[in-house]
């Protein structure tokens, strides 16, 4: 199963990138907590590598956070910082507008030296469904992205101002030009940042969701699925028969996909 996805408006999303971080004094890149290193575009990192970034571990209610603090740590340096959280709580929207400042004290100072005050311009990255656009909404307090839970619903770049000094801009979601590492592909699958549409077999992919979970949450595996070891065996548990009385394995696939995604199965992240 070869997996590769790039849409021709990730390219056109890539270049607008490009272009904004000329005039851009922090980058906030959104990872989603489940995988967050597959969360990592190399032609982001390499476009952003001379800019202050703030990593944001997203969606940790459906994450494992002990795993998370412990890779978030890597995050840490000079012109660099991290924060752990859940975009749709309002609990940590401070800590983000200050970490944000805080990272771009060199141009606040410059500009306070002269008797001015200036606007932090900051640019929002990362994978298709990692939370940048319902971030944002919370940082506004009010919807002004549109957002959706499903990869590439933002098509264009959007500014919007959130106080203190600061203006954001969301940014479509980019993926790599080509997906030379299938296990990174496939987790972004597993979280839902790429459609599953580019998936001829479903089932294959949930077997390997399935080998997954077994192994790095048997607890939580058995805990859902009981004794179940294939994707036949959740079929049946479930009840899921095509017509001739076999088991409906393409369906079982489904529902343990839907299951992982939306945190049924327990908070996980894939990755060490």
């Amino acid at each position: 199963m070869k997996i590769n996805w790039f849409p021709g408006h990730m390219t056109k999303a890539l270049g607008q990138i490009k272009s904004l971080l000329a005039n851009v004094d922090v980058v906030v890149y959104v990872l989603d907590s489940r995988a967050p290193l597959s969360s990592i575009n190399p032609a982001l990192n390499k476009l952003s590598q001379n800019k202050p970034v703030l990593y944001v571990f997203n969606k940790i209610d459906l994450a494992d956070e002990d795993k998370v603090k412990q890779i978030a740590k890597r995050f840490d340096g000079e012109k660099s910082d991290y924060i752990i959280l859940n975009s749709t709580s309002n609990s940590n929207l401070s800590k983000i507008k200050s970490k944000i400042l805080s990272l771009a004290k060199e141009k606040i100072d410059k500009f306070a030296k002269k008797g001015l005050k200036s606007v932090v311009r900051v640019i929002v990255v990362g994978v298709p469904n990692s939370g940048k656009s319902t971030l944002i909404n919370s940082l506004c307090k009010k919807a002004k992205m549109i957002t959706g839970n499903r990869p590439g619903v933002t098509k264009q770049t959007q500014w919007v101002s959130i106080g203190d000094n600061i203006e954001l801009c969301d940014t479509p979601g980019t993926l790599y030009p080509n997906l030379a590492d299938q296990q990174i592909a496939k987790n972004l699958l597993f979280i839902g940042s790429i459609k599953d549409e580019v998936i001829v077999d479903m089932s294959e992919l949930a077997s390997e969701l399935i080998d997954l979970l077994k192994e790095k949450y048997p607890y939580l595996w058995h805990q859902r699925y009981g004794d179940c070891s294939s994707l036949e065996d959740v079929a049946l548990r479930r009840g899921f028969i095509k017509s001739k009385g076999q088991p409906d394995e393409e369906r079982a696939g489904n529902a343990i996909l839907d299951d992982f995604r939306k945190g049924r199965i327990g908070r996980i992240t894939l990755e060490e």
